[in-house]
């Protein structure tokens, strides 16, 4: 399921930062996370923070940092008095030169350095505290975002299983009609192999038995059955709402094995049309199916 949040702020110590997370369709839960250098701490809370919210999904999380505060520059006193004395040993070999100014010398490499301030652990925990609840945050506003969208594609899921139960009863109704259009189908054959007058020696038994048997390879029944209960159960997934995006995966597959049978067993053209449209049907809530938390 599909989805996207973004939750930033500004941290105690005047640091900026932004989460940004975004979700795509996935059969299992695979949490990516990218975060700055020196954040590699959070990363067991994050994923453990996530895996209580979400069961599915791709799911990609980003924090970006940034300080606006410059760092302090410091002398290296050794080594601006290294290159103070050359500096003068050089003045005094040269004839006529002059002691070299102060902002010549600080603009020497490794004379002004950036100040190394030791990090506080107290304060980097804090920081991370905060960052951590900033990403529940905004790991709520994807999961509201994806039951936003759930809220759509349970009226898709719906409607798709109103076009399928309507197939199913329409192969009912034609198949109900099968062992009559299979006797008189083989009455014609019999007619086209022996004429009419041959059709006369055959037993009204033999034709009886001959007729059961086809009828018996032809029904689907069972299928049909099996096609309501699976109807029923997916209603009732879609019903209950949470977690229901595997069991519904498992029941579209039973869906296309019971398609699968019906149509081998038609035994008409108007049925194995219907049995092809309902074949359709289950492919598209198939591909929805794979949306489903």
């Amino acid at each position: 399921m599909t989805g996207f949040a973004r939750e930033s702020g500004t941290l105690a110590d005047g640091t900026s930062f932004a989460w940004e997370l975004r979700s795509v369709n996935g059969r299992g839960l695979d949490l990516r996370l990218r975060l700055p250098n020196g954040q590699d701490a959070l990363e067991a809370a994050l994923r453990e923070a996530t895996a209580k919210r979400l069961k599915r999904g791709n799911v990609s999380a980003s924090l970006t940092l940034k300080r606006e505060e410059r760092p302090r520059l410091v002398v290296d006193r050794a080594a601006l008095d290294q290159a103070l004395d050359l500096a003068l040993e050089l003045a005094g070999r040269i004839r006529g030169s002059v002691a070299p100014a102060a902002e010549a010398l600080l603009a020497l490499p490794g004379v002004m350095r950036a100040e190394v301030v030791e990090p506080d652990e107290a304060a980097e925990a804090s920081k991370r505290v905060a960052l951590a609840r900033a990403y529940d945050a905004a790991l709520a506003g994807l999961v509201s975002a994806r039951q936003a969208e759930g809220g759509k594609l349970q009226v898709i899921l719906a409607g798709l299983l109103e076009e399928i139960a309507a197939l199913r009863d329409a192969a009912a109704a034609e198949a109900a009609g099968q062992p009559e259009a299979q006797r008189a189908k083989l009455l014609e054959s019999l007619a086209a192999l022996l004429g009419e007058g041959g059709r006369a020696r055959v037993p009204e038994e033999r034709l009886a038995q001959e007729v059961a048997l086809l009828a018996q390879k032809s029904d689907v029944r069972e299928e049909l059955d099996r096609l309501s209960a699976h109807i029923d159960a997916a209603r009732a997934l879609l019903a209950a709402g949470e977690g229901a995006g595997r069991k519904l995966d498992f029941l579209t597959q039973e869906f296309v094995r019971e398609a699968n049978t019906l149509c081998s067993k038609s035994a008409s053209v108007p049925l194995t049309r219907i049995g092809l449209d309902l074949k359709a049907a289950i492919e598209r809530l198939k591909e929805q199916a794979a949306n489903v938390e």
